[in-house]
């Protein structure tokens, strides 16, 4: 599948707490331009931003804003994904982090807001994130629309260079490798399994 940035929607994505927002300030940094309205500020879980597009949130019931997002990145968590319409072509980033890192990492967040951080069972999450991620990537490889590049979490925070040229490749070249590597902030990978 070619890639064609006039016509092509580039999808950040994957689970909760799995590095999308650091690669959406790559992705911006190497100068695509990035579908977000801000209404999610940045905070002490994400302090460089969240690049969040409040309207992915409803894209059962709303697809109205998808052709905004041709041509430009947008962050949607993969339990969404199977919603995005057949008629598009998508460039997938998908991040992927060990599960008990994203599991620490929710609970830290919790416990910032306040609310209770053992309402729920580890192993329990553990089962139904590895379940709900097998669909998505099964989904992934049955779309003839859908190209997807999975990207380690940790590599990324620890080869940021080399992450960024692929990316790079990935998305047809022509982004600013070195402007990406360098918004990557290893002190923000905090949880570690």
């Amino acid at each position: 599948m070619r890639f064609d940035p006039s016509k092509d929607i580039i999808v950040v994505s994957g689970l909760p707490r799995s590095g999308t927002s650091m690669m959406m300030k790559m992705l911006e940094a190497g100068g695509l331009p990035i579908l977000s309205d801000a209404i999610r500020t940045a905070d002490e879980d994400n302090p460089k931003g969240y690049y969040e597009f409040e309207r992915v949130k409803k894209i059962k019931e709303d697809k109205g804003w998808i052709p905004e997002a041709v041509g430009k990145v947008v962050k949607i968590i993969s339990f969404l994904m199977v919603q995005m319409p057949p008629e598009y072509q998508y460039r997938v980033v998908f991040l992927r982090r060990a599960i008990p890192e994203v599991l620490k990492s929710q609970r830290q967040m919790l416990v910032r807001r306040g609310e209770n951080p053992d309402a729920s069972n580890d192993e329990r999450m553990t089962q139904l994130y590895e379940k709900h991620l097998a669909q998505a990537f099964a989904w992934f490889a049955s779309q003839p629309n859908v190209e997807v590049l999975y990207i380690d979490h940790r590599r990324c925070v620890e080869e940021p260079r080399a992450v960024a040229e692929e990316v790079n490749a990935f998305l047809g070249g022509g982004l600013n490798v070195e402007a990406m590597s360098m918004v990557v902030d290893n002190s923000l990978y905090r949880q570690r399994a």
